[in-house]
């Protein structure tokens, strides 16, 4: 390529990047990503368990509850949209630092609140830190571990999944013994912890630190007004249609899997809990091997046909024999959201440079999460309309067919950048 600007097309490395020891150079940032992982689901799954106890003090009505619950999905969108353009005055690790403190003094207000306003006051800055956090951990790991990018997103992405599961086993007995107030407080506990290693690296120039030094292979240049230029990328807008169908289906089956179950598969409010709990953990082993894999296959595209698949014939099994083997049905529609892993890795692997890894990490996941936060409504309403579930299942099954559709587009190995860099390769 030749011409004006030639130079400032960002490229890949012509080469891998060497391959280090996991801990070589970066264990603050190892450690400090893992425990902003820990982090990004804790306190969300902390308060529903324990409204019983909350109402004691601050009266809950139902319409109440339902906003507490979807602050989470529109609070993580629009910070997932508004961090990019936060990046383009501070670095990386200063913006995390930002959203750590504010996930802490979000969680001494909830800690704390009087009323129903200040608890959702609270709840809007804890959501706003984790949303900020959320998009910006795709970018650290490209950053710190480009050689190691399936790894390091398997490790925080278990992370996640596991510290979802957590705080429902926990949180209960915690309020009864200690009181809603310090289960709700006592997750503050790990966003501090979170926060020391960034401080730390924060006060630390990393060209000259090698504890905290990048891997080398990042790209550093990307074109100006990143954050804008995002939105013209189908690539970006078919990550984020694909992580959000993902969240959509999660969100959902939150919200009304238990009552599914109850109507339609025979089984007691005990069983249908068991059941939740055994599609939640099927994120377990999806998050840990899932990154892995895709890092080291040419097509990622059997990954998405796969999630789909697992999607359609749990769905397929709830609506033709949903008293057969209900416990089947959950193992295999939890193992769709395998495609949750595999789109925090795509952000990596669809980008050549940090700053578009911000900017891609931001549209998706605020894209998306706009999108889940429709599940749960979409599905209430189809049940609302019909007074049966066959049409909010047979809606799920559909999401499945969508998610084929744009997984056929993010499969392609197409970068963000290369979107915006037609006309100078023309030249």
């Amino acid at each position: 390529m030749t011409g004006p600007g030639a130079d400032s097309v960002p490229r890949q490395p012509s080469s891998p990047p060497p391959r280090l020891s996991l801990w070589a150079g970066r264990s603050l940032a190892l450690v400090g990503i893992i425990l902003v992982a820990a982090n990004l689901r804790a306190a969300v799954a902390a308060l529903s368990p324990i409204y019983a106890d909350i109402s004691a003090d601050i009266p809950l009505s139902s319409l109440g509850i339902g906003v507490l619950g979807t602050l989470t999905p529109v609070c993580f969108a629009l910070f997932g949209i508004l961090t990019p353009l936060f990046q383009r005055h501070l670095r990386i690790e200063s913006l995390l630092v930002i959203g750590l403190v504010a996930t802490i003094v979000g969680t001494l207000v909830r800690m704390l609140s009087p009323s129903y306003a200040v608890l959702v006051v609270g709840s809007v800055i804890v959501f706003a830190g984790m949303g900020v956090a959320n998009v910006l951990l795709p970018p650290l790991v490209k950053k710190y571990f480009l050689d190691r990018l399936g790894l390091v997103t398997a490790l925080y992405s278990t992370t996640l999944a596991i510290s979802a599961m957590i705080p429902a086993l926990v949180v209960v007995q915690l309020s009864a013994e200690a009181g809603w107030r310090s289960a709700v407080g006592v997750w503050g506990v790990l966003a501090i912890a979170a926060l020391v290693p960034w401080i730390i690296m924060y006060f630390r120039d990393v060209r000259q630190n090698p504890d905290v030094r990048p891997v080398e292979g990042v790209i550093a240049v990307a074109p100006p007004g990143v954050a804008g230029r995002v939105r013209h990328s189908r690539v970006a807008w078919a990550l984020g249609i694909l992580f959000g169908l993902t969240a959509l289906n999660v969100y959902a089956a939150f919200a009304w899997m238990p009552q599914i179950l109850l109507s339609i598969a025979g089984v007691d409010e005990a069983q249908a809990g068991v059941l939740l709990a055994l599609y939640v953990a099927m994120g377990i082993p999806a998050s840990l091997l899932i990154p892995v894999l895709a890092a080291r296959l040419k097509n990622v595209g059997l990954l998405i046909w796969l999630g789909a698949g697992f999607y359609a014939t749990g769905y397929l099994g709830l609506l033709l024999a949903p008293t057969v083997a209900p416990w089947l049905w959950m193992i295999l529609a939890g193992l769709g959201p395998l495609l949750f892993p595999l789109s925090l890795l795509l952000i990596n692997l669809r980008t050549r440079t940090q700053e578009g890894a911000v900017a891609l990490s931001g549209f998706a996941q605020g894209l998306g999460y706009l999108i889940g936060a429709s599940g749960p409504l979409l599905v209430g309403v189809l049940h609302q309309v019909s007074g049966q579930w066959t049409g909010s299942l047979v809606f799920l099954l559909c999401t499945a067919g969508a998610v084929v559709i744009v997984g056929s587009i993010v499969a392609k190995p197409h970068f963000l950048e290369d979107d915006w860099h037609k006309g100078v390769r023309a030249r």
